[in-house]
């Protein structure tokens, strides 16, 4: 195997204009990604992302992960926003790709700084904003990145039922208990 040779077990990123390996500098701000090669640069900027918590009273839906990282992990619905999409489509566009539910008003809960790990190249830091609505009607059904869906109580929430898939998800599960205490007009069960 040559230095430049990468173990068969760790994932290699591949360039997008010529398609081998890219690395990351190790030093510096704002970090690069760049392919040694043909010279191929981007900087390693923050993702954003978007979210959904769907109250049923005094539960909240959370998902199971089906696929790396951080397989069989809690989870919110959400994920990364798409090129043009505002904040609130990608969060419920998220929703309805993963559990297939739709939601009336939503309200926003918040904004959380984490990061995303790919393995074989490192992490990368995420933007993630979350909403909160009430469920109306419908049966959560997991698909896409989810493996399950359930309701769990707030009373319940960050406890040894489970792992969570991220560090922020602990200060959205606080915020969700604040606002649940001072739920706004709009979002009121009828």
């Amino acid at each position: 195997m040559s230095r430049r040779a990468r173990p068969a077990s760790a994932a290699a990123i591949p360039c997008a204009r010529c398609g081998r390996p890219i690395r990351r500098t190790a030093r510096g701000r704002p970090r690069k990604i760049g392919c040694e090669r043909c010279g191929y640069l981007l900087y390693d900027y923050p993702r954003p992302c978007a979210g959904i918590v769907v109250m049923k009273g005094d539960a909240i839906l959370v998902l199971r992960r089906a696929h790396p990282p951080r397989i069989g992990c809690l989870d919110l619905p959400g994920g990364f926003m798409e090129a043009g999409e505002s904040v609130e489509s990608a969060a419920r566009r998220e929703l309805a790709e993963e559990t297939g539910l739709t939601l009336g008003a939503v309200e926003p809960l918040g904004f959380y700084w984490d990061h995303y790990t790919l393995r074989g190249f490192g992490h990368f830091p995420t933007m993630n904003w979350y909403f909160i609505g009430n469920w109306r009607r419908g049966t959560p059904r997991a698909a896409d990145d989810a493996a399950s869906a359930e309701w769990v109580t707030l009373s319940t929430l960050g406890s040894p039922r489970g792992e969570l898939a991220w560090r922020h998800m602990r200060d959205v599960f606080r915020d969700v208990r604040r606002f649940s205490r001072g739920l706004s007009r709009a979002l009121r069960p009828v």
